[in-house]
């Protein structure tokens, strides 16, 4: 049989630390960007005396600066991308990353499938977004009240989106155990049942999170980072705004 050495409990303790310390060093994603690196931001810094009163018109421009930004930093590919948390009945949080389709005067808007895990936890009439802009250094926290726009909204975004889209929200029992090559029969089944348009589906549609906490980060050198939180009591107070410790 294959010599095994047998190290002393010392020993063992020390080629331990030593193996931790080497695969420490070494951790390395595909990039080369090491995970005990330690990442340097240096965001545009925040003045309290230049915020607007209301942080709408602040997450317009950041997204737009997110698309086209300025000072030689690389645009975000998908800024509409977000987290989307939420909580169960039984206070188990699960998390998932969504799109942002419009944000008006009244909240941010997105749509999903009614009978789906989030949409069972959105119940609730809570959740909280997470933007991350990493070229930028910036990110913006958003927890609100939850609330189904009407189907007359979700019907007319419905009917923008590619036909594609279309038939595979009909087809999709979103979150249930599917077999082997069910979806692409019931993707069939309804391509063929739809031949010309496509209606919205009963189950699908929009929601909009109504916020009442807003936060703005700006990563900064030293990781003194900018922070600045705009909070209401509900929906109809109007906003403060203040700044907050990295």
């Amino acid at each position: 049989m294959p010599h095994q050495t047998i190290l002393s409990p010392v020993a063992r303790s020390a080629a331990a630390a030593s193996a931790a310390a080497e695969a420490t060093a070494t951790i390395a994603t595909p990039t080369g960007f090491r995970l005990t690196a330690h990442n340097q931001y240096n965001a545009t810094r925040l003045d309290a005396a230049h915020l607007p009163r209301d942080p709408f018109p602040l997450f317009r421009l950041w997204l737009h600066e997110a698309l086209r930004p300025t000072h030689g930093q690389t645009a975000v590919r998908e800024p509409e991308a977000m987290t989307l948390s939420t909580v169960s009945s039984s206070g188990i949080p699960s998390s998932r990353v969504v799109l942002l389709k419009e944000i008006d005067d009244h909240g941010f808007l997105f749509f999903t499938n009614y009978e789906s895990r989030k949409a069972s936890e959105l119940e609730t009439g809570h959740a909280a977004l997470s933007f991350y802009w990493r070229e930028v250094s910036r990110q913006i926290r958003v927890v609100g009240i939850v609330e189904k726009v009407s189907p007359e909204e979700s019907q007319a975004y419905f009917a923008t989106r590619p036909r594609g889209s279309q038939i595979g929200a009909w087809a999709s029992p979103q979150s249930r155990k599917v077999g082997e090559g069910e979806m692409e029969r019931r993707v069939k089944e309804v391509g063929d049942k739809f031949a010309d348009e496509v209606p919205c589906p009963p189950h699908w549609g929009g929601y909009r999170v109504v916020p009442v906490e807003i936060e703005f980060w700006a990563g900064r050198p030293s990781r003194i980072h900018d922070r600045f939180v705009y909070t209401r009591p509900d929906a109809s107070s109007p906003w403060t705004v203040e700044r907050r410790a990295p």
